[in-house]
C-alpha cells in the first residue's frame, strides 16, 4: 500500500482516492467503497453467500447503494470490519479531470445557469415582441 496512500484517516486507516480504488477490481484484489470506507474483500470472494460474481460486479467502485439494497444483517455489517483497509479521501472523492477540476461542475452549475439565461432571454424577447405587435 505504499504510494497510493494519501495520509492517515482519523480512525487510523489510510486514505485512498476513488481512482485508486477503481484499479482494484479483479479476483486478486477486490476493493469496495461502502459509506466512504474502503474494504478489501478479495479473500472473502469464495465465502460470500451471494457468490463471488456479486462482489466482483461492484469491485473498484462505491457499492453503498447495492450493499444497502440487499439489506445485510447485523452480522454481515460486523463482518465487514475485518476487511476495512482505509477511507476515501475527503478532498479527492469526486471524479477529476487532468486539471484537477471536478467533472461534475459543468453539469451541476454551468449548464443549468446557461439554460436559465437562455430561457430568460427568450421570455424577454417574446414579451417585447408581443407588445410591439
Amino acid at each position: 500500500m505504499g504510494s497510493e496512500q494519501l495520509g492517515a484517516a482519523p480512525e487510523g486507516g489510510p486514505f485512498f482516492t476513488l481512482a485508486e480504488v477503481a484499479k482494484r477490481n479483479s479476483s486478486r484484489e477486490a476493493w469496495l467503497v461502502i459509506h466512504g470506507r474502503v474494504y478489501d474483500v478479495g479473500r472473502f470472494l469464495d465465502e460470500h453467500p451471494g457468490g463471488e460474481e456479486v462482489l466482483l460486479e461492484q469491485a473498484g467502485r462505491d457499492a453503498t447503494e447495492s450493499f444497502e439494497d440487499v439489506g445485510h444483517s447485523t452480522d454481515a455489517r460486523e463482518m465487514l470490519e475485518e476487511y476495512f483497509i482505509g477511507e476515501v479521501h475527503p478532498q479527492r472523492g469526486g471524479q477529476e479531470d487532468e486539471n484537477g477540476i471536478q467533472a461534475h461542475f459543468w453539469s451541476t452549475w454551468l449548464i443549468p445557469i446557461f439554460g436559465a439565461l437562455v430561457i430568460g432571454l427568450m421570455y424577454r424577447y417574446y414579451m417585447l415582441d408581443g407588445k410591439s405587435s
